[in-house]
């Protein structure tokens, strides 16, 4: 079959006609971590990949992050559903935070690398997913909004995600979410490399030294900028695809769908390398 590539507006590309052991090789790898520097988000249509071939993947890519739910027999795999019947009752709940704006592992002094979703079951009638490339936001800022932020702090926290979500819990699940630490982040993520990103979603609890208003009001305007038209992608899932994103700069939420959805995806990521400092 013969492969295409397609480059996506604002960013993103995708590919067509790949097949799941096209992957398992340094080239494909070497291929996909270059994509992911220009383009943000790798798209595989209908790739079909097997789960050890996910994972075999992965690991090309770098290291991947240990499952510490075991819900799945490789150790590197999540499942992302909200069917409590696949993935018990906590996990299910948890992931209804999954509909809000969020940077995987925002309160891990490394942020995650790169996160891998690989498309089991769809659902035709929601359960698409929504990137924001906070590059591109923090680049469209003005010199004068760019002061503005130079300098400032937030703390993330789990618990701030999951009041989104569920802000009515119980006491279990309030003393449950405390025990993840939180961490405070500069609110824009310089690299070594001199590219600069937006750290804020819904791990985004307050900035550091501001009172609380003003601080969260700050965070709200930055989040509805972040998440214009001009600086997001919507992916429409078909059953099989293969989606790898930039985890250090993409924000990312799923378009809520109904916990009794067919919708299953299989989750890796990959170990960050550069501490957010």
């Amino acid at each position: 079959m013969t492969v295409t590539v397609n480059t996506l507006d604002p960013f993103g590309v995708e590919f067509h006609g790949v097949a799941g052991r096209d992957l398992v090789g340094r080239a494909a790898a070497d291929d996909c971590r270059a994509a992911l520097d220009e383009y943000g988000v790798v798209i595989y249509r209908e790739l079909h990949i097997a789960d050890d071939d996910l994972v075999a993947f992965t690991r090309l890519l770098g290291e991947p992050v240990a499952s510490r739910t075991g819900e799945h027999r490789l150790a590197e795999i999540e499942t992302i559903t909200l069917d409590p019947a696949k993935t018990g009752a906590v996990l299910a709940s948890y992931r209804k935070g999954n509909f809000h704006w969020h940077i995987d592992g925002a309160t891990l002094e490394v942020r995650q690398r790169a996160t891998l979703l690989a498309a089991r079951e769809v659902d035709d009638t929601g359960g698409d997913t929504d990137f924001a490339d906070t590059f591109l936001a923090y680049q469209a800022l003005s010199a004068e909004e760019k002061a503005e932020l130079d300098g400032l702090r937030v703390q993330h926290s789990f618990t701030a995600a999951q009041l989104l979500a569920n802000p009515d819990p119980t006491d279990a699940e309030r003393a449950a979410w405390v025990r993840v630490p939180t961490r405070i982040h500069p609110l824009v993520w310089t690299r070594r490399s001199g590219r600069k990103s937006l750290l804020i979603g819904a791990t985004a609890d307050h900035i550091v030294g501001r009172p609380i208003e003003d601080g969260r009001a700050m965070l709200n305007r930055l989040l509805e900028w972040a998440t214009r038209p001009e600086f997001t992608y919507r992916h429409r899932w078909r059953r099989g695809d293969l989606v790898v994103w930039d985890n250090t700069g993409m924000l990312h939420r799923a378009v809520a769908f109904e916990p009794t959805s067919r919708r299953l995806m299989h989750r890796t990521t990959v170990v960050g390398v550069e501490a957010v400092a």
